[in-house]
Parts: C-alpha cells; sequence; structure tokens
C-alpha cells in the first residue's frame, strides 16, 4: 500500500474514533461480551466482537475537541505514536487487561458475581488509565478547534 494512502487511512482511522460516540459506544462492548458470553449467545458475541472492531471508523470526524472522550482518543493517539512507556502508568493499562480477562473466564464459568466485578474494575481501570493519560498529555497535544479534514497534516 502506498505510504500516502497509509497515512491518510491513518488518520482517518484516529479522526473518526476521535467523535465522542465512538469511544462512549465502546463503553457498553465489555458488558455486551460478558452477558453473551455469560448466556452462550455466539451471535451476540460475534455482532459484539465485529462492533468493536468497525466501531472507530462508524461515526463521523467531531467537530472540535471539547468533550472529554475525543481527547481520551487523542492523547491515546498521542501515546501509541510516541512510544512512551508511561512508567507505573502502564500498571492501569495490565490491571485492566487482567480484570478483563479474568471477567470473561467468570462468565464463561457463569460466576455471575466474578463477572460482575472484575467487569467493573476493569472497567474502572480503563477510565482511570485514560483519564491520566489525558492529564499527561494535555500539554504537549494540540487540540483541535475546528472540524479535521482530512488534508490536514497530522499533529504532533
Amino acid at each position: 500500500m502506498d505510504e500516502s494512502i497509509r497515512a491518510r487511512a491513518w488518520r482517518t482511522f484516529w479522526d473518526r474514533h476521535a467523535n465522542p460516540w465512538s469511544g462512549w459506544s465502546r463503553t457498553l462492548t465489555l458488558p455486551a461480551l460478558l452477558y453473551a458470553v455469560y448466556h452462550r449467545r455466539w451471535r451476540l458475541l460475534a455482532a459484539t466482537v465485529a462492533f468493536t472492531l468497525a466501531n472507530p471508523v462508524l461515526f463521523p470526524k467531531p467537530d472540535d475537541a471539547d468533550a472529554w472522550m475525543t481527547k481520551v482518543v487523542l492523547a491515546e493517539r498521542r501515546w501509541r505514536e510516541s512510544g512512551d512507556r508511561l512508567g507505573a502508568l502502564q500498571l492501569l493499562n495490565v490491571g485492566n487487561g487482567l480484570a478483563t480477562l479474568y471477567a470473561v473466564y467468570a462468565a464463561y464459568r457463569r460466576d455471575v458475581g466474578g463477572a460482575t466485578v472484575a467487569g467493573a474494575v476493569g472497567m474502572t481501570l480503563k477510565l482511570a488509565f485514560v483519564d491520566a493519560l489525558v492529564r499527561r498529555y494535555e500539554d504537549e497535544i494540540e487540540w483541535p478547534t475546528a472540524p479535521p479534514h482530512s488534508s490536514d497534516p497530522v499533529a504532533e
């Protein structure tokens, strides 16, 4: 794939994913996934996974960066592109991953309490992680104040 096409596709992905509807609707995917696994609803599981994969490009670019969830996505983009290891902050992300894995395992075992508590812990750690990312990069990110355009250079 041509590098300029790849760069445009990558920019479009992040621009559209920055829509607050994208981020907030993704918060519903873990409860839906746990419900599907617990009740053995494999079509719902497949639909949840498909939605999770398609979600970042389902919504239009946001008009501005006023919404907290837009800032979350822009900070996540900054983090991923910077290669920053984050130190102790990364523990929130690791904890989120471990809690989420346990929640899925508990749902599979039909342990409603374990799935509920671990799912809530995972979601709480994820929100704490992304909030910390926003605070960490707040001074480094050039927050858009106008609708982004695909011809704009990627903000550094």
